[in-house]
């Protein structure tokens, strides 16, 4: 925690040390209370709870006086976040969150996750807090009755599709996943954790099938008629609460389809670099049936892994400047039951957790390169790790708070693009039908904002739209487009829309992100002419901390 006697940022961090108090999952992901066995209090009084933190924290923030730009910035931070944060609890959503990644059944399993796990005395911390899965989805269900109650649903899409990852949870070998983790303990463990951890298992697992009876039995037909599309007022909340920004939304939608046209051309000229005179699906297609390829689980994991420390060995001195800590980041295989989408889990405060990137494989044994490379620059390096990792090792610096959980979206997601974008400007997308998949993940998120507008606020797909022009997006409508403009595996693209519809605002903060990042950096080119250097810009950006998209752009724009 810091310790620079900035009333602004003390206060941060006693916020931060006070959550974390609440919240087992923010204590658990910085490494902080070692030894911690508590589960995430998911009910309303646990919400309710957050939420007074939350005011008091606004009240005393109001009146302490920033002492530099630093204190500025995490001001600034700590109130929006803390309102935008407010507004989506007031608006009950806490009471119908069921989302099929990052959910609160998922923030429960992730825990283990990241939880120490390298001694005996680890693995019984970790069967002591396995045996306590029953009271996290006890306190879920509750806040769903309560939702439900309200007359607060989620849409029967997301409903079914949670179910759907329990059975997978629940079909894993040995029993399940939690039986499958808890075989993990290695020699060393005694005869007695090993039998606590066999009972915390069952336990676990039979909490995960009666929230997958509960979902499906009781709450799923209570969601009947609940619309997919959010409306205008919810999805101002949900964006607000993933760009940090009041966004004009026609402007963005407008913007986003200029872009999709734009990189739909770009793509179909790469396609005949990829295989001279074929079209984009035709080069697709050869990319995922001939390209360069990776077999087997362990050995994609092995080459993503080589591809990061590679990454960071060549633009460290060059293009950064990458403190030894943040040199460690772990190329991981997501768990049965995840969400299509590759993520990445941030290090510890102390770096003994190292930040690692996870790989989903949705059941398949062979993986195309064209399409990993971009995304694991995304993920890894220099995407997501050497921003958050670099945030990390700043901690003491700024404030823990905004370099941690005062994380944005739309900054983070935004960094994670920009930095696929820089890859392919230093010439680093050299494998075959590599740049092709670049392309690819732009227009993706390209397409992620107009969709994900589109559809929850009803509009008309636009004039000169190869499908559907002028009818009102629907899902199923926003799922055709999407497989006509992407090289994405059927079951991702399904997950895909699912995702969007479960968790509105945040597909579009990637796009909108990227598009703050390259303004600000424009920004200081020209401000500083043939002075402007790249590292060095690169250097101070990383040193900011969090910060939503209203500020993102001027900020950049003073380095």
């Amino acid at each position: 925690m810091t310790t620079t006697g900035s009333a602004v940022r003390s206060l941060a961090d006693d916020y931060v040390r006070r959550l974390a108090d609440l919240d087992t999952r923010v204590a658990t992901s910085l490494g902080m209370h070692p030894g911690d066995d508590r589960v995430p209090d998911l009910s309303p009084e646990g919400q309710d709870a957050t939420d007074e933190l939350a005011r008091t924290t606004l009240a005393a923030v109001a009146a302490a006086e920033p002492a530099d730009d630093d204190d500025r910035r995490c001001a600034r931070l700590l109130r929006e976040r803390l309102e935008a944060q407010l507004a989506v609890s007031d608006a009950g959503e806490h009471l119908r969150t069921v989302r099929n990644i990052f959910g609160p059944h998922a923030q429960v399993r992730q825990l283990f996750e990241l939880m120490p796990t390298t001694t005996p005395d680890d693995w019984a911390v970790v069967a002591r807090r396995m045996g306590k899965v029953p009271e996290a989805f006890g306190g879920y269900t509750a806040a769903l009755t309560e939702g439900s109650r309200r007359g607060l649903h989620a849409a029967p899409r997301q409903v079914e599709t949670v179910v759907g990852q329990l059975d997978e949870w629940l079909a894993g070998e040995g029993g399940s996943w939690f039986h499958s983790f808890a075989a993990k303990a290695p020699d060393g463990v005694s005869a007695a954790v090993r039998s606590e951890l066999v009972g915390a298992a069952d336990a676990a697992a039979a909490a995960t099938g009666s929230l997958r009876e509960y979902l499906a039995g009781t709450y799923l037909p209570a969601t009947a008629g609940t619309p997919d599309a959010v409306g205008p007022d919810r999805y101002r909340l949900g964006a607000r609460a993933s760009t940090g920004a009041d966004l004009d939304l026609a402007e963005a939608y407008a913007w986003g389809w200029e872009e999709y046209r734009r990189l739909d051309a770009e793509m179909r000229r790469e396609a005949g670099a990829v295989l001279p005179g074929a079209g984009l699906r035709t080069a697709i297609r050869h990319l995922d049936e001939n390209g360069p390829a990776v077999e087997g689980v362990e050995d994609v994991r092995a080459w993503l892994q080589q591809m990061m420390d590679t990454a960071i060995t060549e633009l460290d001195g060059t293009h950064f400047d990458i403190a030894p800590p943040v040199r460690a980041v772990e190329a991981m295989i997501a768990p049965p039951g995840s969400a299509a989408a590759p993520y990445y889990t941030r290090p510890s405060l102390d770096f003994s957790r190292p930040g690692r990137t996870w790989l989903p494989t949705m059941g398949e044994t062979r993986f195309p390169l064209w399409q990993l490379i971009s995304t694991w620059y995304h993920e890894g390096v220099p995407g997501h790790h050497l921003q958050l990792a670099q945030w990390t090792y700043l901690a003491d610096r700024l404030s823990t708070y905004q370099t941690s959980i005062g994380a944005v979206s739309g900054n983070i997601e935004g960094w994670a693009l920009y930095a696929e974008r820089l890859m392919d400007e230093l010439g680093y997308l050299t494998v075959p039908g590599a740049r092709l998949g670049y392309l690819d993940a732009q227009q993706m998120r390209a397409v992620r904002v107009v969709i994900d507008i589109g559809m929850h606020l009803q509009l008309r797909v636009p004039d000169g739209s190869p499908l559907h022009a002028g009818e009102t997006w629907t899902p199923e409508i926003a799922r055709e487009f999407f497989g006509a403009h992407s090289g994405r595996p059927s079951a991702f693209l399904d997950s895909e829309i699912v995702r969007y519809l479960g968790w509105p605002g945040q597909a579009i903060s990637y796009k909108l992100g990227e598009r703050a990042w390259l303004a600000g950096r424009d920004a200081a080119r020209k401000a500083r002419g043939a002075g402007f250097d790249l590292k060095a810009w690169h250097a101070a950006a990383l040193s900011l901390g969090s910060l939503g998209l209203d500020d993102l752009t001027d900020e950049l724009a003073r380095l």
